[in-house]
Formats: structure tokens, C-alpha cells, sequence
């Protein structure tokens, strides 16, 4: 097919543009083949630039953002509508400085009253709905299928089975993995306490030891690795033993002795059981139940307001918590996500993933009810640096991996500031097929709980920057279908032209281009003009 260039569009494109009856039947245009040839960025990230990168512009600031900041320039001055963003996550504390005045508020309900006053079929649904209740930690599926084996079919249970033995051996692969690392940050730890004489010192006094002494300047060049992923070596101390922990209850079969959901009150495997449960505390249940609220400051913490950060979107969050310390149920995603469509989120944002999904056409019913009612879902395609043209992860748009169940359903995947073979996470999941384009994931600085921020990696971190990308769209541009929103994402986006290491591997070469559908990475500035000329049939 023949490409567009992205600024000017021949006289035929524009008339037929003119000549469309609605906005909502124009196809969106393929996107530019140009790339930004640039060389690498080799200077450290000032605390600005690792705090923001997401919203910088590859072009201007040499550092492979969505140009946000770009986009909004270019939006000055034009109208725009309000856009509610669900987030169907883990709690979100939306008391937070940066969160309380983008918080959605549901007119309809009075506060406190114990009364559905909306009847919508939930009690006190201020801000959202908590489909967990008091509940926080979770099995991971397939635990919760050794557990209760009827759940599932045949096929389904004896792959968990093999599953499981595969959990138990990586699993002592972790302690022992773990247990080296947490040693060796106990070492670096050592040394540069007795190197500064205290035993608090900050990343850039590490990175500013110049010395001579083989042992220091291993830890140092270990620590600055660490840095990398964590603030600090604590951070980092405190991530492997958590780790070890969790690794050595798999090992022990821990984590099959309890019944987590009891308190929640309804059967988890009947979609029709209990109508309405959980309550309507949207907010964290623990400080470290963190991921909702990391989520909703990426896509809309509240912009300009000289606290914290800018999320992308100047939008209103509705939190849905349906998503626990573990993996979350195929009933309280599908419930979550129908909430979300019935009180007025146009786009919907699912960060969470799981290999195992004995209900998944409970999501999928879901998936295409949200279509039905032009809501966008905007999903992290996952963290296991595996290729899900091959290997299942779910919640996912297609049930045979080829075919999609509804056209509005994009799926993200992570990528660093770094512009060059390291552009995509290592942990990112990608797929030619099922992956739809790339977003900032690595070390995002966002939201969390009781007015704190810090830095995330994940391809939950990626999906809420490309939903604060859809809803900004989706703002300024309502005539747009969710449809062409999901395509203006994906054809709009900077198309990258390099070979990079393939994630989940050391060493191994790939062209950018066969880790996604697109071959791009999200740009807001692209997308919103895209839509602006699709809409208005500017040059």
C-alpha cells in the first residue's frame, strides 16, 4: 500500500474527505514510513527528563517519548469535551493531590446514604466500584485451579498441571538467582557505606566514585545496573526478597491452603451469583497496593497544577478495583468492564495479565458489549518477554490468536527511553499479530498512594500512557468512533527503523518492526493531528 506523508495529503484524500456523510465512516490513513534519524542519546537523563520522558519528543529532545507536550501545542485554542477514563485496576487512593480533582463523581448517587439512588445496581458508587470488597491478596489462576479443578476443562486443567511443575523448577531457579543478587546489593551496600562513612548516599554520589579499587568499582558498576530498575539499593534489596518469598511458597505449596475470595461473599466461577457485591471503596486497602493509582496519574493526574507530574489527558478517572495481589477473576474484569461502559467511560484501561482465563468468555461478551457502546479498551499486552502470537496471555481479543472478537481492543507493549537496540523493555511481551503498538514502560514516574510518586516498569506502565493518548484524542476529536481511535494510535505512531535486542532474550537481533502490528511507537502529536485532519479535512 501506499503511504502518506504526515503532513501533506493529495487533493483526492481531501475531497473525499469533504464528501464523507459522517466522520465515523472515514477510514483512518496509513501512517508515515519517515524516521527520525538520530543518533542515540549518550548523556545521563537529568531528573526533569527521567521524571517526564514519556511526554518529550524524539525529534526535539532526542529521547523516544509520545510528544505530548508537542501535542498540546498544537491543540491550543480548540474546543474539547470531557472524556471519562475506567480503570479497572487494583485500588486507587484518588484522595491523592494529583488525583482528587480529576476524580469522577457519580451525580447520581448520594454519598453515604446506604441507598442505590441511581439504581444502577450498585450501592454508594461515588467514584467507581470495588468488585474485590475487603479482599486484596490473591492466588495466581492456575493455583486457584489445582485448588478447585472443576472450574476448568480437561485440556485447560492438565496444562495447568504441567504448568505447575514448570512454576515449581523456575521457582528454585529464583531463590537461587535472587539470592544472588540480594547478596550482592548487601555487598555494594557494605561498601559504599564504609567508602562514604555513612550509610545513606544517593545514586548520583555513586555514579560520581572514581577510584582504583577492583571491589568498589564492581559494586558501583552493579549499583548503576540497579539503578536503572529501582531508586535505590534498598528498593532493589527489598524486591529480591520479596521474590524469594514468593518463589519459596510456590515451592511449598503455600499458596494453595487458603481461600482468599471468602470474604468477599460470592462465587467467583458464577457471573450471576450476588449481583452488585463488593462496595463502593475504590481507594488502596495497604500503601503497597500502589498499581491503580500508578496507572491513573500516567493517564491523568491532574496537568499544571504545580504539584507532583502532568498526567496525558486532561481527563476524569473512574477507578473500577477488580484486580488483586495475585490474578485477578474473569468475572470481576468482565463485571468491571461493564460497569465502566454503563456509567460513561469512553475509554477503558486493563493493566493485568494472566496465562490461564477458565471464564474468558465472560471477557470476551465483555470486550464486545464495550464495542457495542463505542468504548475503547486500551490493554498491556504483559511482562514475560514472550511472543503472544504463540503463547496465550489473557485478557486478549482473540480467542485463536488470529481472529479479534471487536476492532476495540488495543494492546500495548513497553519500550525505554534509550533510542537504540534497547528501545524495547526486556520484559515486554510482542507479537507481530497480537501486539498493536508500542508505549513508554520503563521507569514511569507516576502516582501512589498517600501523595507519594515513583518510578514503575511494565507494560501496565505503557497501556495507561497510550489510553491518556486515546482519551486526549477522544476528547478534542468525539465524532471518532473507538475504532479509528485505535488505528489512529497504531498508523500515527513514529515508526522506528532499528534493529533491537528482542525481548526476553540476551543478545538476540530483531527489526523493531516484527514486535508489533504497527511497527511504531505512540506519538500523542501524530494521533491528535491524524485526527484533527480526518475530522476537519486540514492539510
Amino acid at each position: 500500500m501506499r503511504v502518506l506523508k504526515p503532513v501533506f495529503y493529495s487533493a483526492i484524500a481531501v475531497a473525499t474527505l469533504a464528501s464523507c456523510k459522517t466522520v465515523s465512516k472515514i477510514p483512518v490513513p496509513a501512517g508515515s514510513n519517515t524516521v527520525v534519524n538520530i543518533p542515540a542519546k549518550k548523556a545521563e537523563l537529568t531528573d526533569y527528563e527521567q521524571e517526564n520522558w514519556q511526554h518529550l519528543d524524539l525529534a526535539t529532545d532526542t529521547i523516544p517519548g509520545m510528544s505530548v507536550n508537542k501535542a498540546y501545542e498544537f491543540l491550543k485554542g480548540k474546543k474539547h469535551v470531557g472524556v471519562v477514563v475506567g480503570v479497572v485496576d487494583s485500588g486507587t487512593d484518588l484522595k491523592h493531590e494529583d488525583l482528587v480533582d480529576v476524580a469522577w463523581v457519580n451525580a447520581k448517587e448520594i454519598a453515604g446514604d446506604g441507598i442505590d439512588n441511581d439504581k444502577n445496581g450498585y450501592v454508594d458508587d461515588i467514584n467507581g466500584w470495588n468488585f474485590l470488597g475487603d479482599a486484596y491478596k490473591e492466588h495466581l489462576e492456575y493455583e486457584r485451579i489445582l485448588m478447585k479443578p472443576e472450574v476448568a476443562d480437561a485440556e485447560t486443567l492438565a496444562e495447568v498441571k504441567a504448568y505447575q511443575a514448570e512454576k515449581i523448577a523456575e521457582a528454585k531457579k529464583t531463590v537461587a538467582r535472587y539470592g544472588g543478587l540480594k547478596g550482592m546489593v548487601s555487598d555494594a551496600d557494605k561498601a559504599f557505606t564504609k567508602y562514604f562513612g555513612k550509610s545513606t548516599y544517593t545514586k548520583d554520589e555513586v555514579e560520581a566514585i572514581n577510584t582504583n579499587d577492583e571491589m568498589l568499582s564492581n559494586a558501583k558498576n552493579f549499583a548503576t545496573r540497579m539503578f536503572g530498575y529501582f531508586d535505590t539499593l534498598e528498593e532493589a534489596k527489598e524486591y529480591f526478597e520479596k521474590g524469594i518469598k514468593n518463589a519459596e511458597k510456590t515451592i511449598k505449596g503455600d499458596n494453595l491452603k487458603t481461600d482468599y475470595r471468602t470474604v468477599v461473599g460470592d462465587n467467583a466461577y458464577d457471573i450471576n451469583d450476588k449481583p452488585g457485591y463488593g462496595n463502593g471503596n475504590t481507594g488502596h486497602s495497604e500503601k503497597g497496593e500502589a498499581h491503580g493509582s500508578h496507572v491513573s496519574g500516567i493517564i491523568g493526574a491532574a496537568r499544571e497544577n504545580g504539584k507532583g507530574m502532568n498526567g496525558v489527558a486532561n481527563v476524569k478517572i473512574m477507578a473500577v478495583r477488580s484486580v488483586s495481589d495475585g490474578d485477578e477473576y474473569d468475572k470481576d474484569v468482565a463485571l468491571g468492564i461493564r460497569y465502566a461502559v454503563d456509567n460513561g467511560a469512553k475509554v477503558i484501561n486493563t493493566s493485568f495479565g494472566k496465562g490461564f482465563s477458565p471464564n474468558k468468555e465472560w471477557v470476551y461478551d465483555a470486550i464486545k458489549y464495550a464495542a457495542s457502546k463505542d468504548v475503547l479498551i486500551v490493554n498491556a499486552a504483559g511482562n514475560d518477554g514472550k511472543n503472544i502470537d504463540v503463547e496465550k496471555t489473557f485478557p486478549n481479543d482473540a480467542p485463536d490468536l488470529v481472529n479479534e472478537v471487536a476492532d476495540n481492543f488495543l494492546t500495548i507493549g513497553a519500550m525505554s527511553a534509550k533510542y537504540n537496540e534497547e528501545l524495547p523493555a526486556n520484559f515486554s511481551n510482542y507479537g507481530k499479530k497480537n501486539v498493536d503498538v508500542f508505549a513508554p514502560g520503563v521507569q514511569v514516574y507516576s502516582t501512589t498512594p498517600d501523595n507519594e510518586y515513583k518510578k514503575f516498569n511494565g507494560t501496565s506502565m505503557a497501556s495507561p500512557a497510550a489510553a491518556g493518548v486515546a482519551a486526549l484524542v477522544r476528547s478534542y476529536y468525539p465524532e471518532l468512533t473507538a475504532s479509528q481511535v485505535k488505528h489512529i494510535l497504531m498508523n500515527s505512531g513514529t515508526k522506528i527503523d532499528l534493529e533491537v535486542i528482542k525481548p526476553g532474550t540476551r543478545d538476540e537481533k530483531v527489526p523493531f518492526s516484527e514486535l508489533s502490528v504497527s511497527g511504531r511507537v505512540v506519538n500523542a502529536y501524530n494521533a491528535v493531528r491524524m485526527a484533527d485532519r480526518m475530522v476537519n479535512g486540514r492539510k
